[in-house]
């Protein structure tokens, strides 16, 4: 008989990889659509871009927790329903916006009903016994970062090929789907204990690894930001090393999800691994192979090596996210393990804006292929970080009799 968690994942990773699709696959047609809504400008196409986007993942952040703490007060399954019949209306409304600001409003809704990642990977943290979690946060997490690293090129060639309102329309149509699939299949035995309500305070001094908690979230936010450092020089760079070549939107769409591909095969793969080699190794290894990843990409003379290197630096990836929550599941007990999944969310939302800016701004100021150092350096002191404070400690414990797989 096939356990509870792996029906439930099923469900959960192709409802995380539409909500993905649903939060990025904005990005490309968005310049077009405030276009098309009245916004002639090119400055003001730019200025109201830079807010439709930035302003979900800003949202995202600050309602992440809450739901995260209503998971863990009134249960997952309803967490995931009302995310997702939540997200189904407001995409499909913004094929309808008459304006700009209609738009802007929706982008703003769409960031305070999200927390569906949030309820998923906490559903999937408590069902799975410790001997397979790896093997089942590594999988769900191929869905989120897939999902939004995929989504650009999914709505670029959904507003190609069938308009851009409809980009809204199929994306909401899918959330509706995720949202029938899991009312009828995710399973959950939830039982609802009365407590204090408890604020953010009284939370923290509950959690038992502040120290591990603090350098997960900050682990989070600098992966975020890594792999966002580059959504907006991207095209640029590829137009660059192109020469003038035709297809530039594809084929930067081409390198930009050849590293969401290569997440989705190692990742499973590398969360099985944790489970038998430790967590720890894994995170070190992948956090100091994705910082050294970085450097070659700012000397590629084409975009064929540069989408190798994106594929190889995806592998790596492969092994973070999951690393992150397979640790936060260990350290965590159950009754508070959506809130922390919520903080750890609301620092992945804050990444994908600091990256952005970040790449542009780099840019700006020193050049495009400086972005790849900086992001490196990031990756490489995080690595170090999380030598000090994780892998000495943990190999410590275990040494010493210490369990951490509580």
């Amino acid at each position: 008989m096939t356990p509870i968690w792996k029906k439930n994942l099923i469900v959960c990773w192709f409802g995380m990889f539409v909500t993905g699709v649903g939060m990025s696959q904005i990005a490309p047609v968005l310049p077009l659509y405030i276009k098309h809504l009245g916004i002639d400008s090119t400055a003001s196409i730019a200025q109201f871009s830079g807010i439709a986007f930035g302003i979900t993942f800003i949202v995202s952040a600050v309602f992440s927790p809450i739901w995260g703490h209503a998971a863990d007060r009134y249960g997952r399954k309803p967490m995931l329903l009302r995310a997702s019949l939540g997200m189904a209306v407001v995409i499909f409304s913004m094929g309808f916006a008459k304006n700009v600001y209609v738009l802007v409003g929706l982008r703003l809704l769409q960031g305070a009903i999200t927390g569906y990642g949030t309820a998923c990977t906490t559903l999937i943290a408590t069902q799975t016994d410790k001997e397979h979690a790896g093997t089942a946060l590594g999988t769900l997490s191929t869905a989120n970062i897939a999902g939004s690293l995929l989504g650009p090129m999914i709505g670029g060639y959904i507003g190609d090929s069938f308009g851009l309102r409809n980009v809204f329309f199929i994306t909401g149509a899918l959330m509706l789907v995720a949202f029938v699939t899991t009312a009828l299949f995710v399973e959950e035995s939830f039982i609802r204990q009365e407590r204090k309500v408890m604020g953010i305070r009284e939370i923290w001094k509950s959690v038992p690894e502040k120290s591990l908690t603090v350098t997960m979230c900050v682990t989070f936010f600098v992966l975020t930001v890594a792999l966002y450092s580059v959504e907006p020089i991207i095209t640029v760079y590829v137009t660059q090393l192109s020469a003038n070549a035709g297809h530039v939107a594809f084929m930067a769409g081409m390198v930009f999800s050849a590293s969401g591909l290569a997440n989705i095969i190692a990742a499973p793969r590398l969360g099985k691994l944790s489970d038998r080699i430790g967590v720890q190794k894994v995170m070190l290894a992948s956090l100091v192979a994705a910082g050294l990843l970085f450097l070659p990409q700012a000397f590629v003379r084409n975009p064929w090596q540069l989408m190798a290197l994106r594929f190889l630096l995806g592998l790596t990836m492969g092994g973070l996210v999951p690393s992150v929550n397979i640790l936060i599941k260990k350290i965590t007990p159950d009754s508070l393990t959506g809130r922390v999944f919520g903080f750890t969310m609301s620092a992945g939302y804050l990444g994908v804006c600091a990256g952005s800016v970040l790449g542009g701004q780099v840019t700006a100021w020193f050049g495009i292929r400086s972005v790849f150092f900086i992001t490196s350096a990031l990756l490489l002191m995080n690595a170090a970080w999380v030598y000090a404070k994780v892998y000495r400690k943990l190999r410590y414990g275990r040494n010493h009799g210490t369990d951490t797989n509580r």
